[in-house]
């Protein structure tokens, strides 16, 4: 259910990032129309193929971005807080080209997309932050596409432990918001292919994995196997 949003909103990154090329009154007008959300972990934010009006800015959480094919999915992004949800719609006639998923419990702020377009249209600054942002998501999406084309499981799952720690978690020992199914999904192998590398790391002294959670024991040792393929 939506919530009213609370004052300190105006002090959090949307406002001190994003919009700082906004003049109050236009953050304002942006601001008085946003409606606070909570989506429980594995709740579908915005659905690939469905029109959609409303941007998400995520507060706290982890989702991912899913691409849906013959009845498969495929993770071609895995993105956190604080970020913007929905920016392709921007430029695609408001027809989400991917489906958004709570990884884990999320909170975020809906936005109305054709006033937030508007602001983006007359404010050149403003614009540049927001397809600054558009422009980090697709090329993570990109290089993961990289790995999967070109590289052998062992390669795809270095790769995919190297973005969690680096980008993700912010740190070399996390707990696993996402399953083993996801993370093949991500990897572009199959399940097996990444229980079997996971032990093969773990065997390796390279990782420690004790149900979902994982600490990366030797960072270089997983950066060569990334650079190797």
């Amino acid at each position: 259910m939506p919530n009213t949003p609370s004052p300190k909103c105006e002090t959090c990154f949307f406002k001190n990032g994003l919009c700082k090329g906004l003049s109050d009154d236009e953050f304002r007008s942006i601001f008085e129309q946003t409606r606070q959300y909570t989506f429980k972990k594995g709740e579908i934010i915005f659905k690939q193929g469905s029109k959609c009006t409303e941007l998400i800015f995520l507060t706290e959480g982890i989702v991912k971005f899913v691409t849906e094919s013959n009845g498969k999915e495929f993770i071609v992004a895995i993105d956190k807080a604080q970020t913007l949800l929905g920016l392709a719609n921007i430029l695609n006639e408001d027809i989400n080209l991917f489906s958004i998923v709570a990884v884990e419990e999320c909170h975020g702020c809906m936005i109305n997309l054709n006033r937030f377009k508007l602001f983006i249209m007359s404010n050149r600054q403003f614009m540049f932050e927001i397809m600054g942002l558009s422009t980090q998501m697709f090329r993570s999406a990109i290089f993961n596409f990289i790995s999967v084309a070109r590289k052998q499981s062992n390669g795809r799952v270095a790769d995919v432990l190297l973005y969690l720690s680096d980008k993700i978690y912010e740190a070399r020992s996390f707990s696993l918001g996402l399953s083993r199914q996801e993370l093949a999904e991500y990897a572009g192998c199959s399940r097996e292919q990444i229980i079997h590398t996971l032990r093969a790391f773990s065997s390796d002294g390279i990782i420690r994995v004790s149900g979902k959670n994982v600490e990366i024991l030797d960072y270089d040792k997983l950066l060569t196997i990334s650079r190797v393929g």
